[in-house]
């Protein structure tokens, strides 16, 4: 394995992130590439082609105070955004989502009678488990903070009664798609609720966020923003659905199902990007 291959950059990229993450934003580049093992002009080499921006300016990125400042100068009033057509513009390299939504009956089936697809595959956030069923992906995992067996065991969950077969080649197409910018298809399978809240978070575009307030407010339930965080915690399509656009309305990460060092990894990549 070269050091210029995706596989490469991601273990030294997450080996990188966890120590901010552990270690506070105080690290000096001398000292992360120390623990790399690599030389300082390498190692930010190599951190800078993955992320987009230097070390330093990322650990300031993965900061609570970066996530108030977003919060400040890049809130998405989700109202505008929709109305706006917002959703369609600035998302992740373009990737334009088109989605449908299983009926309340199928749902309240367990998913009786579908058949989802599963595999596990390489994304800029490490091991990923995706499923999809004939519609286009419907469930989206990482496995770094809970392990594969619990996350696939996460998902399955989801629709119990579905029939769950391990084809990653046969959904690898969609996962290709859906991670290099292509036109991509999501099958949304959850409650009525639920799906609202998720179809709101499709409108925030990357590089912006929104509050759990905003998308009650949206969806019509201004007092439900508890229930709203709730559907946001069950979405079952991370990063595709970008739940990890969540924040509290006093700019606090709030949780994340898939934990709190992805979901600032998300952010902190994506406003790099916004920023470049």
């Amino acid at each position: 394995m070269t050091d210029l291959s995706p596989a490469y950059h991601y273990q030294v990229i997450a080996r990188a992130l966890d120590l901010i993450d552990a270690e506070g934003p105080t690290m000096t580049l001398e000292t992360l590439a120390q623990r790399m093992s690599m030389s300082p002009a390498h190692f930010q080499r190599i951190f800078s082609q993955w992320v987009g921006v230097s070390p330093k300016r990322y650990q300031q990125y993965l900061t609570l105070g970066h996530a108030r400042r977003l919060l400040a100068d890049r809130h998405t009033m989700l109202g505008t955004a929709l109305e706006t057509g917002l959703s369609g513009t600035g998302r992740l390299h373009d990737l334009f989502l088109t989605w449908e939504a299983m009926s309340p009956g199928d749902y309240a089936r367990g998913g009786a009678g579908l058949v989802i697809r599963w595999g596990w595959f390489e994304s800029p956030f490490g091991p990923t488990l995706v499923m999809a069923t004939d519609k286009g992906i419907c469930g989206m995992g990482f496995a770094d903070e809970m392990g594969a067996e619990a996350a696939l065991e996460d998902l399955v969950s989801r629709w119990p009664k579905a029939t769950h077969v391990e084809a990653p080649q046969a959904i690898r197409p969609m996962v290709d798609a859906a991670f290099g910018g292509q036109a991509t298809s999501l099958h949304l399978i959850g409650a009525p609720f639920q799906i609202k809240v998720w179809e709101a978070l499709l409108a925030i575009p990357s590089g912006h966020d929104t509050t759990y307030a905003d998308i009650a407010g949206v969806i019509g339930h201004p007092t439900a923003y508890r229930a709203v965080g709730t559907a946001v915690g069950r979405n079952p399509i991370s990063f595709l659905i970008p739940c990890h656009r969540a924040l509290r309305r006093d700019g606090g990460l709030g949780g994340y199902h898939w934990g709190l060092p992805r979901k600032r990894a998300m952010l902190a990549w994506e406003a790099a990007r916004a920023d470049v």
